[in-house]
């Protein structure tokens, strides 16, 4: 494990040597990043003896040649070079510029190129913590999938009570020695996904669709990439960036994805069908354009290929996840999906919410389990979303004695 380990300048800065301490303990190699506010309460030299590594503290080099990087790029190099950014004390000043994207400094820049697992650590005052500035902030972070601990409550340097003592090194390390586990946990494991809708042809410029963006599926990809998993992206047409390491494969009706997804389905270990597949098709599509008339235009739809329903025939020893978009009887549905379609999980949720679902960046489901539970996930980003699917989907895949 390789740790970024970016110190503030709060009074809870000393601390962050004994949370270096307890991440080398834990097996990681902790490089520390302090920021010129941090070196007012804390030197380098702490910091270096304990890690024996050069603690960097200036993006230029007017401190000093001892004291900074000869590479003008070095900040993309560390944010290339550790599995996670942690920050800690996170105050509410850098919070406030990493919220809002500012980069002047070697811990800033180095945030902006960093791809890998951010955790923040906030200290401060009770009442900066409660400002709705600073919460906006963090709801912004937690926005992008960034772990926030939480500050303990307690007596403060400031002499006050309440929330906004950096939690106990040793907790916030066990964390972050958590969380890069999980990172890491798909390693070896193949995923096939589905995203975004299918189109199905009438005439050679219409179709029929839905309105599927393709954002949770792309989000689940780019999860399950960094989390280690060979990822193959069966996709609907959908305008977005396809994840750094993440094999694309593009379609545009059900019945090409049906074929991709069992042409592939050997590859795969793990099957997850986030897809908006459109459940009618016409079977045979005029060669000309209809041409639009005051009688109207009767259409007989047919019934599209149920893939999920496939793959659960074949699944074998795969792990298989459905997505069940539904308006009434979250549960009692995703549950009948589950069983009807041979799922290990089903993902549910309740279309037509404001700020939800379909086309938007956030979500909040139901996550249906072969075992039983149900696990409600809150709304949050669908990167979030994405990452607390794959916690279960791990546990799912990790659980003894586990059947087909």
């Amino acid at each position: 494990m390789r740790v970024a380990l970016g110190v503030g300048g709060g009074i809870a800065a000393y601390k962050a040597a004994e949370l270096a301490r307890a991440l080398l303990d834990r097996g990681a190699t902790v490089q520390v990043i302090m920021t010129d506010a941090a070196l007012e309460f804390v030197t380098p030299l702490t910091f270096a003896a304990l890690t024996g590594r050069k603690v960097i503290t200036s993006l230029f080099s007017n401190r000093g040649a001892d004291e900074v990087l000869s590479s003008a790029v070095e900040h993309i190099h560390v944010a290339q070079d550790n599995d996670a950014l942690l920050v800690a004390p996170a105050t509410a000043d850098l919070l406030a510029k990493f919220a809002h994207g500012l980069a002047g400094d070697f811990l800033t820049t180095t945030y902006l190129a960093f791809t890998g697992r951010v955790i923040l650590a906030p200290a401060m005052n009770t009442n900066m913590w409660l400002h709705a500035a600073t919460q906006a902030n963090l709801d912004v972070l937690r926005g992008r999938g960034h772990t926030v601990i939480e500050p303990e409550t307690g007596l403060l340097a400031c002499g006050t009570s309440g929330p906004g003592r950096l939690a106990e090194p040793g907790r916030i390390a066990d964390e972050v020695v958590r969380l890069l586990m999980a990172r890491h946990g798909l390693a070896g494991e193949t995923v096939l996904l589905t995203a975004g809708p299918t189109q199905e042809a009438l005439d050679p410029v219409r179709y029929i669709s839905n309105r599927s963006s393709g954002k949770m599926g792309y989000a689940l990809a780019e999860a399950a990439a960094l989390r280690g998993a060979r990822v193959i992206l069966v996709s609907g047409p959908a305008n977005l960036p396809v994840p750094a390491g993440v094999e694309l494969v593009r379609v545009k009706t059900a019945l090409e994805m049906r074929d991709a997804v069992m042409g592939r389905l050997e590859e795969a270990t793990i099957v997850i069908k986030a897809a908006a597949v459109a459940d009618y098709h016409l079977r045979e599509v005029p060669a000309e354009k209809t041409k639009k008339t005051a009688s109207g235009w009767m259409l007989s739809l047919e019934p599209t290929p149920d893939i999920l329903a496939e793959v659960g025939r074949n699944k074998g020893d795969r792990l298989l996840v459905g997505f069940a978009a539904e308006t009434q009887n979250l549960e009692a549905e995703g549950r009948r999906k589950l069983e009807a379609k041979n799922c290990d999980m089903v993902v549910a949720n309740l279309v037509g919410q404001e700020g939800t679902g379909f086309e938007s960046d956030s979500n909040a489901v139901t996550l249906v389990m072969r075992t039983g539970a149900n696990v409600a996930v809150p709304r949050g980003s669908k990167r979030v979303i994405a990452e607390r699917i794959l916690d279960q989907v791990m546990t799912l895949r990790q659980a003894p004695g586990r059947t087909s």
